[in-house]
């Protein structure tokens, strides 16, 4: 689908439900820009979120941001006979008594509730996966057929928008028999993070100015593969002596975490704490670490990118659009072989190394803008309004 940034400036206010399940991370994080951005042009915006895996942090956000309505549905992650009554709360909100012209589902499990539907007329529904679950390579081929057949069918009989954020997940769609008239990608915006933080996230640590910080964000679990950057610190530590590993996050692998950095011996120099927010804590760092499974467009990286941080990244979804490859940062090979990542890690913190990727990096941070972000939704949107 061409868009046609123009469109955004035209027409009035529409009626917009913003539909969510994780409630945090990256996607919590470009849920709240986007009902933030669309409210403030004059649309109407209903948010609705799941309690049951929210962030503290995210609800509080949420509900500062004056949505004329926000509706709390628990959505669990995984399949099971409780999405018949979450389905059900959502179908009463979207037959609420004034109608949507946009439902617009964000993540796998919010995603289909809110594409199902009977056939005839309907507000358009259009869905962003932030990761579709097919793209994780430890998948498994039962559950590639599964997960993909099910994203096939709504894609194709239910969706009539599907936004990606990555040009890598544009190609994974494709590959999933999505057509692509049904396609748009908008790479994530992010504002850059306010530099006033660093000191203070260091300070908490008691780690000096001087010291080198490799930085990983993100929620504790499988897809993230906090496990695999511990490996890697661990490798990279013997040959970095001064060099520390700050993790922010939470999430259902926390405990494993908390144990693996107790196993590696090195609690001294990896620290773990969901006290400070992504934008608070990239600043801090010297070089942002991702070891992900899978991503679509980790926003995370999009903050590094915007703050002038080089990047380490497995090959991960979005990689290549934040990455400018060996020069702004590092890629390697999502093989699962940490001490390929941690020879990256090692390469990267190599002083006149380091220097150069900061270099790069800094021409790149006005490449990712919010404003772009809310432009192509909305005209997306206005797009899908206008048909007959």
């Amino acid at each position: 689908m061409n868009i046609d940034p123009s469109i955004a400036e035209t027409g009035s206010g529409l009626r917009i439900l913003q539909v969510l399940e994780p409630s945090g991370g990256g996607s919590g994080r470009h849920f709240l820009d986007l009902c933030l951005g669309l409210k403030e042009r004059g649309h109407h915006v209903e948010a609705v979120y799941s309690p049951l895996r929210a962030e503290e942090a995210f609800i509080r956000e949420l509900k500062s941001l004056g949505l004329p309505a926000i509706h709390a549905v628990a959505m669990k992650r995984s399949p099971g006979l409780s999405d018949i009554a979450a389905f059900r709360a959502l179908r009463q909100i979207i037959d609420g008594p004034l109608p949507f012209d946009i439902v617009h589902g964000h993540s796998s499990k919010a995603g289909a509730l809110t594409r199902l539907r009977l056939p005839g007329r309907h507000a358009p529904r259009v869905y962003t996966p932030h990761a579709f679950r097919t793209m994780d390579p430890t998948l498994g081929k039962a559950g590639r057929l599964i997960f993909g057949s099910i994203e096939t069918i709504l894609a194709k009989l239910f969706t009539d928008h599907l936004i990606c954020v990555s040009a890598d997940e544009y190609a994974h769609a494709r590959s999933l028999g999505v057509p692509a008239r049904k396609l748009s990608v908008i790479i994530n915006g992010v504002a850059p993070p306010p530099p006033d933080m660093a000191k203070t996230v260091r300070a908490s640590f008691g780690i000096s100015a001087e010291a080198f910080v490799f930085g990983f964000v993100g929620r504790l679990s499988h897809q993230k593969a906090p496990e695999r950057l511990i490996e890697a610190f661990s490798n990279a530590a013997s040959r970095l002596p001064d060099a520390h590993l700050i993790m922010v996050g939470s999430g259902e692998r926390e405990a494993d975490v908390r144990a693996a950095i107790a196993e590696s011996g090195l609690q001294k120099r990896i620290r773990l704490t969901s006290a400070f927010t992504g934008p608070q804590a990239v600043p801090a760092f010297d070089v942002l670490v991702m070891a992900s499974r899978y991503e679509a467009m980790s926003y995370v990286m999009l903050e590094a990118a915007a703050s002038g941080k080089p990047i380490v990244s497995t090959d991960v979804g979005g990689a290549s659009t934040a990455i400018d490859k060996d020069k702004s940062g590092l890629i390697v090979a999502n093989d699962g072989d940490s001490i390929k990542l941690a020879n990256a890690m090692v390469e990267s913190a190599r002083p006149e190394r380091h220097l150069q990727m900061i270099a790069a990096a800094r021409d790149r941070m006005s490449d990712f803008s919010m404003r772009q972000m809310i432009d192509k939704t909305e005209a997306v949107y206005r797009g899908l309004v206008s048909r007959p």
